[in-house]
């Protein structure tokens, strides 16, 4: 009973060392100093901070923050009632986390199409798609606070049938967007008494979509369990060397050892660092002049664009494997065994998608603010902020412009879903993206939880942390964007 008394108090811990409220926190560590002054046990987290790839001496702590940063704490804090852990990895880029939250509150809280317990319960089946328990975890939470069925999270069938029909698309969207078809969109919204309308159907495409890629940054950042979810605390006392055994069992091993080097795991040297980052802005240097000496001819960009695509399809992890969804988790989605399959693989061919005839810009944009009324707007602001974010730095050079390497970044992730920008030269990627860098990236996009530390580690391995978190801030918004032409296509072509 004292045990379970102490994990209720789980959620007071978190408050009291996370609130931006210094006198909320000073109230709470006091009422905790009482209750174990009773006897009774409170759980500690497992692991050093919000992400078990960043130390957690590099990550913003709670009470240092600047004035920006502490606003942004405040306004997370009273919407989700905690500072998450993803909140506390993305405010390295603060005006890139102000757009996300405003965003996930609207399509959460705010009015829509969708009830809020719907809401939180597709968020669920979004995030079981990639065994994403954290997220899972968060919104089983948030489904029962809003008043959502306790039944429903004993799998998807026992969830209403509307629901359960969107199971296709939600598999379909998280590992082969490119298969969905008009007549997947008729299905839903010509099923009867089980049928979508359009608004509610753009409003769970968005949710499907947010919470799929949301995922991507999850594992992508190695962000830790909350202290009040399943892996996230222990009620073991601390060891002398200030961890125990249940840390090593849960893949933790002490701040300072995982952290030894700056390279986590694969230690580099301060020459090598520096060869591999003059290396990358050299080559950004020679790209650009060739740029202004002479202009490759379509048929060359677009032999490039092949070349580029097929080649993506041999980028996979060197520790590549099947992972096996838990059963708490599985429960969430059906047909576990599909997932990400390239495109061109078995003789299956897929058409290229033309940016020119369906971007984001010209047709996305405006269908989803006609049936979800400024959610394209709120969308469109966190993908330009994504792209064109910049610090002009890069390791330890500034004043650099960093947008070649943007580009790159995003095409690629593109260009592996099978999406073609006209005017871009390919042949830029092989140049700027070496191949550690696309295994992680390739791993994070499409087969998230596949994600390891040491792949974090084997990338731009000279680069701060908070660089690392906004390659992730990319990689997300253009995986997003990516899903959702594939969907809005489709539903265009259903409209029409």
């Amino acid at each position: 009973a004292r045990d379970g008394l102490g994990e209720a108090l789980a959620r007071l811990l978190m408050l009291s060392k996370r609130c931006p409220f210094p006198d909320v926190r000073e109230k709470s560590e006091a009422i905790l100093g009482g209750v174990q002054e009773l006897g009774i046990r409170i759980p500690r987290p497992l692991g050093h901070g919000p992400s078990r790839f960043i130390p957690e001496k590099e990550t913003i702590q709670v009470g240092k923050e600047d004035a920006t940063m502490h606003t942004l704490f405040a306004e997370s804090f009273a919407t989700l009632g905690r500072l998450d852990n993803v909140t506390l990895v993305m405010v390295f880029h603060p005006q890139y986390l102000e757009s996300f939250l405003k965003t996930q509150h609207y399509l959460l809280q705010m009015d829509g199409p969708l009830p809020l317990h719907y809401r939180h319960y597709i968020g669920i089946m979004a995030a079981a798609r990639h065994q994403c328990s954290y997220l899972v975890n968060l919104h089983v939470n948030d489904f029962l606070h809003v008043g959502g069925d306790p039944k429903w999270l004993n799998g998807l069938e026992n969830a209403p049938q509307k629901l359960q029909n969107l199971g296709e698309l939600n598999k379909m969207l998280a590992h082969r967007p490119w298969l969905i078809t008009k007549e997947h969109i008729e299905q839903l919204l010509k099923t009867e008494e089980n049928s979508w309308s359009l608004a509610e159907l753009i409003h769970a495409v968005v949710l499907l979509t947010h919470y799929h890629s949301l995922a991507s940054f999850t594992f992508g950042c190695g962000i830790s369990p909350e202290i009040d979810c399943e892996g996230g605390h222990t009620f073991r006392p601390p060891s002398v060397s200030n961890y125990c055994i249940c840390d090593i069992t849960n893949g933790y091993h002490g701040a300072d050892e995982i952290h030894a080097s700056p390279a986590g795991s694969i230690p580099v040297s301060s020459t090598e660092s520096v060869c591999e980052v003059e290396a990358l802005m050299e080559k950004m240097k020679q790209l650009q002049e060739c740029r202004d000496e002479e202009e490759a001819s379509q048929e060359e960009m677009a032999t490039r664009f092949e070349r580029e695509k097929r080649e993506s399809m041999f980028v996979c992890s060197s520790e590549d494997e099947e992972s096996a969804a838990t059963r708490d988790v599985s429960r969430h989605f059906e047909d576990t065994s599909y997932g990400y399959k390239d495109f061109s693989r078995h003789g299956m061919h897929v058409p290229t998608f033309r940016v020119q005839d369906y971007s984001w810009e010209d047709h996305g944009y405006s269908l989803v603010n006609r049936l979800y009324p400024d959610v394209g707007q709120l969308l469109d602001e966190k993908f330009h902020i994504a792209y064109n974010l910049t610090y002009n730095t890069m390791a330890m050079h500034k004043d650099v412009d960093t947008s070649m390497l943007r580009r790159a970044i995003w095409n690629y992730i593109h260009c592996m879903f099978g999406i073609r920008y006209d005017d871009y030269d390919y042949g830029e990627i092989n140049q700027l993206l070496d191949r550690s860098f696309k295994v992680y990236i390739k791993t994070v996009v499409c087969t998230p939880e596949k994600t390891t530390k040491r792949m974090y580690d084997s990338f731009w391995r000279q680069f701060e942390h908070s660089e690392k978190v906004h390659v992730n801030l990319l990689l997300v918004e253009a995986r997003m964007q990516a899903e959702l032409l594939y969907a809005l296509r489709a539903i265009t072509r259903y409209m029409t």
